[in-house]
């Protein structure tokens, strides 16, 4: 069995580190890059950057913090957020990210998945997937959750596996920043109809909703934001519980 992996998640807005509840109240959380030091140095396995306000002047600002993140962490780390072209995803990885994280840009033109997944590889490619349950079926949302869309969020999932993604990243919009665990029934429905690596998103708020992400969810890995930012939840401490509770896990 494969290891599972705990991957801090960092929101860049203008160059810092924030957080919200629901994808909205914003607070700073701060600098991206001494963060992402500290956690390579507390035992994550992956880190995750994404641009939340991705414009022109924001691309610019992201390349610099790839580079210098490049720099100081030797954990792959992914970066997401206005990526929409062969040469946006050509630049960040020269620029030392492993890995590209794309959402709305993939559901505009699902070309692009193909596109990034035969010219630089699947393992490279991870597709965001923002999604709410409303009135019993999970909806596929674009633009940072804020437009929802017609897809189904396990159609959507078997549409870009089929194009070449490696990886899912899926964030439950009704549990995102609630701490009350994630969305682990959605969760086990993708691990069971897809063949490439869940990521869990959205929810954590103790060490037993990353428990259940691995047990009842069968994710791959879990992603969190908050708990990590403001020392809820240490990684270590983390790590030690899922070993013990029977989950391979790196330490």
């Amino acid at each position: 069995m494969l290891t599972k992996r705990i991957i801090p998640c960092l929101d860049i807005k203008n160059g810092r580190t924030v957080k919200g509840v629901n994808f909205v109240n914003l607070i700073d959380a701060g600098d991206p890059v001494n963060l992402a030091k500290q956690y390579a140095d507390l035992g994550a396995d992956e880190l995750v950057f994404l641009d939340i306000s991705a414009t022109l002047d924001g691309r610019k600002t992201m390349i610099e913090m790839v580079l210098k993140v490049a720099e100081q962490v030797n954990i792959p780390f992914t970066v997401g957020g206005g990526i929409s072209s062969i040469s946006d995803v050509d630049l960040l990885l020269k620029s030392g990210a492993d890995k590209i994280s794309i959402n709305s840009s993939a559901i505009k033109r699902p070309d692009l998945v193909n596109e990034l997944a035969e010219k630089f590889g699947s393992q490279c490619v991870v597709v965001a997937i923002d999604a709410k349950k409303i009135d019993g079926e999970w909806i596929v949302h674009l633009a940072g959750g804020t437009i929802p869309t017609q897809l189904n969020l396990f159609d959507w999932a078997k549409e870009v596996e089929k194009r070449g993604a490696g990886e899912i990243l899926f964030t439950s919009m009704n549990n995102d920043g609630t701490k009350s665990g994630f969305a682990n029934e959605a969760l086990s429905k993708l691990s069971s109809e897809l063949n490439i690596p869940i990521i869990a998103s959205g929810g954590a708020g103790s060490i037993e909703h990353f428990i259940d992400a691995f047990q009842k969810g069968k994710a791959d890995a879990a992603l969190a934001a908050s708990v990590f930012h403001f020392g809820e939840i240490p990684i270590i401490k983390l790590k030690q519980e899922l070993f013990n509770n029977n989950i391979p896990i790196r330490i």
